[in-house]
């Protein structure tokens, strides 16, 4: 019973994280143009990276920055798990190595970018050890360069 719990739990904290998140890169863009907002590309090992699990539970999964995040920018997740449990689909797996040749040749992680709709960089972030308003603020500062 125990067990379930614990699942149910983890299935829905990933859904209202992935709410916001986009499926595809691709789709991303097309929306970033569509709505005239800026990308916001996160490279994540989601599941080995203790820097990007601590940005997800200090300002990804935050409230605040869900808020904000959803008002001034389309957001997309290029992850790089490495249980095997956690693995992506093979597509989203080569999208995502796609996207990092471009964005993240260094493989940085976490590496946070924010691109304008046509994919050119505005600015570069990690993880920083502030409160979800203090990484909002800089993510904004990029945007006024």
């Amino acid at each position: 019973m125990k067990k379930i719990i614990i699942l149910l739990l983890l299935f829905t904290g990933t859904i209202g994280y992935s709410q916001n998140c986009n499926s595809s890169f691709v789709e991303a863009q097309k929306k970033a143009v569509t709505e005239n907002k800026n990308i916001l590309l996160v490279f994540s090992g989601s599941d080995w990276c203790a820097p990007c699990i601590k940005l997800d539970k200090t300002i990804w999964k935050s409230e605040e920055f869900n808020k904000e995040a959803t008002e001034n920018w389309i957001l997309y997740k290029a992850d790089f798990p490495k249980k095997k449990a956690n693995l992506l689909s093979l597509e989203l797996t080569a999208e995502n190595k796609k996207i990092a040749e471009r964005y993240n040749k260094e493989g940085n992680f976490p590496l946070v970018l924010l691109l304008d709709p046509s994919g050119k960089v505005l600015g570069i972030t990690g993880y920083k050890n502030v409160t979800p308003q203090e990484y909002i603020q800089i993510l904004h500062s990029f945007e006024n360069k």
